[in-house]
């Protein structure tokens, strides 16, 4: 007799909107992207049209040192243009750095981006984890941290604010963090993907920092907050510059390509934009942490990034539960169970447009009142 199994519960992540058309039969164009934390503005108007007028600018190769960019990404980061290094995306930085500093023993501080590990993985050095603790709402306690660093520990990545957490480390536990490392001889690599949709990102942000400590990078990118992904564009902040020379030496030349590069000056002067986006992400997530708190089967964490994590407290209900009640309503959340760390029921979701956010918010509601 055969025995009656069920298929195996799907995974998604953030990116996978091709897959989940096809497993629920719904169309991408119908599916809000809460799993994506990308801008819900998306690409601004006044870059697209300006790019539009230019395209004639991939005829010619970009300059090979990138220099009007790199002054136009340290004049937004308000620091040294020497410092900065330009990419094909910030995962090819994230790439390249890994693989520079070959770490005998890395430590990753988590739950968070999967992405860290297998660029670590193939590096063949040790990796340990780090989690933040559920109990301390992910917030980093500096004492406990410190007597997890080992003495044969010789790079650090953390995420700031956190992937999929939404927690952050203010400026001056990023100070304390970069000295202790800087005496045990440690780099670290912070992604700062999401600081720019924090609330206030001089209190978070480690560009200050760079121009103090040689032991750190800072990388961020164009993805998530000027909605542009596909663009691929990436940049790097270190003081050190033998390093950064031999990052440099071991990348590809060319690796962004003329339109990137001319696209990536129009945002990060785009003024008007990033103000819209700010105001947006900070007025709409602080309407959500409110309404979500009012919920009674949730635990609703402080928020950094342009998303928000929650726990499922009610008895029977999962995070897959959640995620597949939302898809067909066309909205998909992200269901964090693959998340190593997190032990639970968690999802994260981020800010869309205030109709969207509405929408998803009456719909969590009916499940978690």
């Amino acid at each position: 007799m055969q025995e009656n199994r069920k298929p195996p519960r799907p995974a998604f992540h953030g990116s996978d909107i091709e897959q989940i058309e096809q497993y629920y039969g719904i169309s991408k164009e119908n599916i809000v992207k809460f799993g994506a934390n990308v801008n819900p503005l998306g690409l601004s108007d006044s870059v697209r049209k300006k790019l539009t007028e230019h395209l004639d600018i991939i005829t010619s190769y970009p300059d090979r040192d990138y220099k009007s960019l790199r002054q136009v990404i340290a004049a937004y980061c308000s620091t040294n243009a020497d410092y900065v290094v330009t990419g094909n995306g910030s995962t090819e930085l994230i790439s390249l750095l890994i693989g520079q500093r070959s770490a005998r023993h890395a430590l990753v501080i988590g739950p968070t981006y999967s992405e860290y590990d297998r660029e670590l993985s193939l590096t063949g050095g040790h990796i340990s984890h780090y989690y933040l603790k559920e109990s301390q709402d992910f917030r980093m306690d500096m004492d406990d941290f410190k007597n997890a660093l080992t003495d044969d520990i010789d790079f650090l990545i953390l995420c700031n604010p956190n992937n999929p957490t939404s927690s952050a480390l203010t400026q001056d536990k990023l100070r304390r963090l970069a000295r202790l490392c800087k005496e045990r001889e440690i780099f670290i690599m912070i992604d700062e993907t999401y600081v720019e949709f924090s609330p206030h990102i001089d209190e978070i942000t480690a560009i200050p920092l760079v121009s103090d400590f040689d032991n750190l990078m800072v990388i961020r990118g164009v993805s998530k907050f000027f909605a542009a992904p596909g663009l691929r564009l990436g940049y790097g902040v270190t003081s050190n510059r033998q390093f950064l020379k031999e990052l440099k030496r071991n990348q590809n030349p060319w690796s962004l390509n003329s339109l990137g590069a001319y696209a990536g000056e129009l945002m990060l002067q785009d003024t008007d934009y990033i103000n819209r986006t700010r105001e947006l992400i900070l007025s709409e997530r602080d309407r959500c942490l409110t309404r979500l708190k009012e919920l009674d089967h949730v635990k609703v964490y402080p928020a950094y990034g342009n998303f928000i994590l929650i726990k499922l407290l009610k008895d029977g209900l999962t995070s897959f539960d959640v995620f597949d009640h939302a898809i067909r309503q066309g909205m998909m959340i992200r269901d964090c169970s693959s998340f190593e760390g997190l032990p639970g029921e968690y999802i994260r979701f981020c800010i869309m447009n205030p109709d969207d956010n509405t929408r998803l918010l009456n719909c969590l509601n009916k499940l978690l009142v």
